[in-house]
């Protein structure tokens, strides 16, 4: 009886209240990309003014040229980019959710590091912001150090990622996001997630997923534990009032955001499915970044995304769709990386010979876009958020980018020119997937 007792105070003690009712409401959301963390394809004016085509990434914007001259760049952009009016816009198009990605050396820089600071003050106003137009902000840990994924968004475009490789990288993470709980973990109503590593590279093979494992345990227990951590351990041998109470008090009630890590979602079966409900699954879902994929027509595009569903409604953690876009080809400038072109029109290197079409009128400014162009895009649109519901929800990348660059990515341009509806419940084309 004493255990039974026991057990059922455990539970009462542990009881995980969220900042937002995942698993009853749906995420509906836009990312914050190329803010804080910079990509040339979102901002290519900041990388073209700078004159020098080296400068690819946010690690060679503050190496391979002026300090003073970078920094000035960044502040300008950092102050001018997002702006509490993109929060209110956001909250006017009906969305609850924005997904805010950060580097981190934003936190810290180490030795040898090129990365300029100042990315905290602007975490802050974010963090106002969101309150103040009632919306919930996932912090997104975007870049590690070594990079995860090898990726320019990662802050490092390199040939191979060194994150894992080296467990003072995954060390220092580690130190960031107890850092970032510790700076919300008393507010969960405006920041309900953090999300501890995007796209960590599990392509690359075992070893990659082997640290990226065990960083997620690790995360869950900085996350979920900001008032301490000590005790954690324990919690699996010690029953006792006494310290029922004191776990109790050193939970916190963020979620934890985890990547797929590019595997099937099959592959995280089990993992870190946890009674609280206290951990969800993101996944990115793109349609665009191999030679297959453009070569797709626009209906395979279509029937491509809607056979997810099933995936998504049945997958054993709370599932969100962090990442993806109504764009059907890889045609926006420097969308691959600086100075790399499109698969799409064949001038991404080895593809001439699997060249698709034209680019002209599929990128660059909506004004250009023609009405069936757009009309495709709504049924895209819609397509993805019908599937992507069948999980917890969406969050689109991106809200915005650089004027007339790749705006068909954009939620704020999709908006103005009809593609993206002012309410994301209406529907054009509700039985577009059949």
């Amino acid at each position: 009886m004493r255990a039974v007792l026991g057990l059922s105070f455990l539970a009462s003690a542990l009881a995980f209240t969220p900042g937002f009712p995942y698993g009853s409401e749906a995420v509906r959301g836009v990312n914050l990309g190329g803010w804080l963390v910079l990509e040339p394809w979102i901002t290519p004016s900041l990388f073209d003014d700078t004159g020098n085509a080296n400068i690819v990434d946010e690690w060679t914007f503050g190496q391979l040229q002026d300090r003073a001259t970078a920094t000035a760049a960044l502040t300008n952009h950092w102050n001018t980019f997002i702006t509490e009016s993109d929060f209110a816009a956001i909250k006017n198009a009906g969305l609850n959710h924005v997904r805010l990605p950060i580097g981190y050396w934003a936190f810290e820089v180490g030795p040898g590091e090129p990365y300029i600071q100042g990315q905290l003050a602007f975490l802050t106003k974010a963090i106002t912001w969101a309150t103040n137009n009632e919306l919930k902000l996932i912090i997104d840990l975007h870049g590690a150090p070594g990079s995860q994924n090898g990726f320019d968004n990662s802050g490092h475009r390199i040939s191979f990622p060194q994150w894992h490789s080296n467990s003072t990288n995954v060390q220092r993470t580690d130190a960031i996001i107890m850092t970032i709980a510790n700076m919300v973990k008393n507010n969960p109503t405006n920041v309900p997630i953090i999300a501890p590593l995007n796209e960590p590279a599990g392509f690359d093979g075992a070893d990659v997923l082997t640290v990226t494992r065990q960083y997620w345990f690790d995360s869950y227990g900085n996350i979920r534990f900001p008032f301490g951590s000590s005790q954690q351990s324990k919690a699996c041998v010690i029953l006792s009032t006494e310290f029922i109470y004191v776990i109790a008090h050193l939970l916190g009630n963020t979620v934890v955001l985890i990547h797929d890590a590019f595997q099937p979602l099959s592959f995280w079966d089990g993992v870190l499915t946890l009674p609280d409900q206290g951990v969800a699954m993101d996944t990115h879902i793109y349609t665009i970044f191999s030679v297959p994929e453009v070569q797709m027509s626009q209906a395979q595009h279509i029937s491509t995304v809607c056979e997810k569903a099933e995936d998504l409604s049945t997958f054993d953690l709370w599932l969100i769709v962090g990442e993806w876009t109504p764009a059907f080809t890889d045609c926006a400038k420097y969308l691959n990386g600086r100075g790399i072109g499109s698969r799409y029109d064949g001038s991404f290197p080895g593809t001439s010979s699997t060249r698709v079409g034209s680019c002209t009128g599929l990128s660059g400014s909506a004004s250009s876009f023609s009405s069936s162009y757009k009309t495709f895009l709504r049924q895209f649109w819609e397509a993805q958020v019908i599937t992507y519901e069948k999980g917890q929800g969406w969050i689109q990348w991106l809200w915005k980018t650089e004027s007339g660059t790749g705006e068909e990515w954009s939620y704020q341009q999709g908006l103005a020119h009809g593609w993206i509806p002012q309410d994301p419940t209406d529907r054009m084309f509700p039985d577009v997937c059949g």
